[in-house]
């Protein structure tokens, strides 16, 4: 997998009103941005995956938020974001076997953790990869850290979850839905 500066750098081709992609590129200047310790903020690797027909996405009910996330967590040191995302959506889910659909960032997004038991507010600087399974044969196993995990059929994310960032990667698979029945078409 190439640097995530390059990634980065990328991701900024792709999507140019994304400016948080920018500051992003920035953040990764600081020293120890790998790391909880540093309480500024630090990166986070996600994993927003999809079912094969894109009709369903597996989300977390965080218990420290108290909201419906996409799987993931902190880097702890580990500089490759995808490894962290492939890891945590293990540990999150259960699920031992997942399908990399594209090994370039699918989305990034810069948000304020609020202040907590032993920890003070900070920023994560969340990238996102995408990542498929099936259903049906995914044996989903609830982390200590969830409340709940499911596929939340697709039209239906939003009811549970209506930021920006959601929002956002919501229309990424709706163009991959597209992509997908094109295809599919020829």
């Amino acid at each position: 997998m190439r640097s995530l500066n390059k990634l980065i750098e990328k991701y900024i081709k792709r999507y140019p009103s994304e400016t948080s992609a920018i500051d992003i590129l920035k953040f990764l200047e600081n020293k120890d941005c790998f790391s909880k310790s540093n309480h500024e903020g630090h990166f986070t690797g996600s994993a927003w995956i999809v079912s094969p027909d894109k009709e369903y996405i597996l989300m977390t009910h965080h218990k420290k938020l108290g909201m419906w996330l996409q799987l993931g967590g902190h880097a702890d040191g580990e500089q490759n974001l995808f490894k962290v995302a492939l890891r945590e959506a293990k540990e999150e889910s259960g699920i031992e076997s997942f399908i990399c659909l594209d090994e370039e960032i699918f989305d990034v997004d810069i948000h304020k953790i609020p202040n907590s038991k032993g920890s003070i507010g900070h920023m994560h600087y969340d990238i996102r990869f995408l990542l498929e399974a099936d259903p049906a044969s995914s044996n989903i196993v609830v982390s200590e850290e969830s409340y709940d995990v499911a596929w939340i059929p697709f039209q239906k994310v939003l009811d549970l979850n209506s930021e920006p960032s959601i929002e956002r990667m919501l229309k990424k698979t709706m163009q991959l839905k597209k992509i997908t029945k094109t295809q599919w078409l020829f």
